[in-house]
């Protein structure tokens, strides 16, 4: 009876050490797939990367790149009520073209009620005369993707962002 207690000892022992073991994989894997960098380097670098065609390469010359500020939120996140570490946008400086793709660094935790928000409060008929064609929203470990523009330019970007 002593012989098969000492073993169901030492097998709980070694599911409770694999099962932390396992644990801390996962969380290994969540900040592994964190994007490193400030989020206008990223931008930079999604911009780079982006299967884009010339014509709109070209344009981004008259693009700018900024930190969003809280007076700056409902105009482009849709609301006041998101909560996030850093964002930044980017948009043509004057244009004709319905255009904005948005990055927010966010809490790990926060990341599905952060796209949620955004998904409810997207307006893609915010531009005057013009309308987003597509609007995406995506995240990479605790970075969120926020893009609305016609559908080619928004699944180029999206397809840069995803293979940071």
């Amino acid at each position: 009876m002593k012989n098969w207690k000492k073993e169901a000892l030492i097998a709980g022992v070694v599911i409770l050490l694999a099962g932390l073991g396992c644990s801390a994989c996962g969380s290994k894997e969540s900040s592994k797939n964190n994007l490193e960098g400030s989020l206008s380097e990223i931008m930079a670098s999604i911009y780079e990367k982006a299967d884009l065609d010339q014509d709109f390469r070209e344009s981004l010359d008259g693009f700018e790149t900024f930190e969003l500020t809280d007076e700056m939120e409902v105009s482009i996140l849709g609301t006041d009520e998101i909560t996030y570490k850093e964002g930044v946008a980017s948009m043509p400086m004057m244009s004709s073209i319905a255009y904005q793709c948005v990055l927010l660094r966010v809490e790990e935790a926060d990341v599905d009620t952060v796209k949620q928000a955004l998904k409810d409060n997207a307006n893609p008929d915010k531009w005057v005369c013009v309308s987003a064609e597509t609007t995406l929203i995506e995240s990479r470990g605790d970075v969120i993707f926020f893009i609305m523009c016609d559908k080619d330019k928004a699944y180029a970007m999206n397809s840069a962002f995803q293979n940071l």
